[in-house]
């Protein structure tokens, strides 16, 4: 790492090119009795986010009944840091799509996702959710959220079981703990509101001309 122009006055710039000093002085204090561990600050900041991501309150059939079961006494996900669930986009960072997006809903969930703060996360729990589920061939069920909001995780099932919920916010963890807080990845750029709309009533009009 190249540093020009630093202006510190009990260091020089070329203190500043590695970072193998920094062992050093460990060394040092370890050997007068001193406990000292270095880190990544990425690593100190991600730890926490992932065991305080605050999720938002969202279900839209079934799964959503299991996914309370979550919350409840025998799955209990408070012990991951996720209680903390949030009733409005503005206050969560990850939202959990339990159930049927039908095309109707799709405008109001991309909103939904487009109103909660930087970084956000999503989390597709049942088979509706992923890929249409047993509604698949239905002309008004959405094939996948994927198609409306990226995705992070995937969690099957039809209903998905709480332990496989636990198991899909493990990886969400695992997710947000390789991150770099710093330099976080940028969302791909997913349908627009307009275009989700202008499907609907090209989906109605196929219809209409089919009766």
């Amino acid at each position: 790492m190249e540093v020009k122009n630093l202006r510190v006055k009990s260091m020089k710039n070329e203190d500043f090119n590695n970072n193998d000093y920094l062992e050093k002085y460990v060394e040092e204090l370890h050997k007068g009795g001193v406990n000292v561990a270095i880190g990544v600050l990425d690593d100190v900041i991600n730890w926490g986010r992932s065991h305080s991501v605050w999720p938002l309150t969202f279900a839209t059939s079934c799964c959503g009944i299991e996914f309370m079961c979550v919350g409840a006494a025998r799955a209990d996900f408070a012990r991951f840091g996720w209680e903390v669930t949030r009733n409005s986009p503005r206050q969560a960072d990850v939202i959990f799509v339990a159930g049927t997006i039908v095309y109707k809903m799709a405008p109001v969930l991309k909103r939904l996702y487009d109103q909660m703060a930087e970084p956000k996360y999503v989390i597709a729990i049942g088979g509706c959710a992923i890929s249409g589920g047993p509604f698949k061939d239905s002309y008004n069920v959405v094939q996948g959220v994927d198609k409306i909001i990226p995705v992070d995780v995937y969690v099957p099932g039809c209903p998905s079981r709480p332990n496989a919920m636990l198991y899909g916010m493990m990886q969400m963890e695992r997710k947000i703990k390789l991150e770099s807080f710093f330099k976080l990845p940028k969302k791909p750029i997913i349908t627009k509101e307009e275009e989700i709309r202008a499907q609907i009533d090209e989906e109605s009009k196929d219809v209409k001309t089919s009766k």
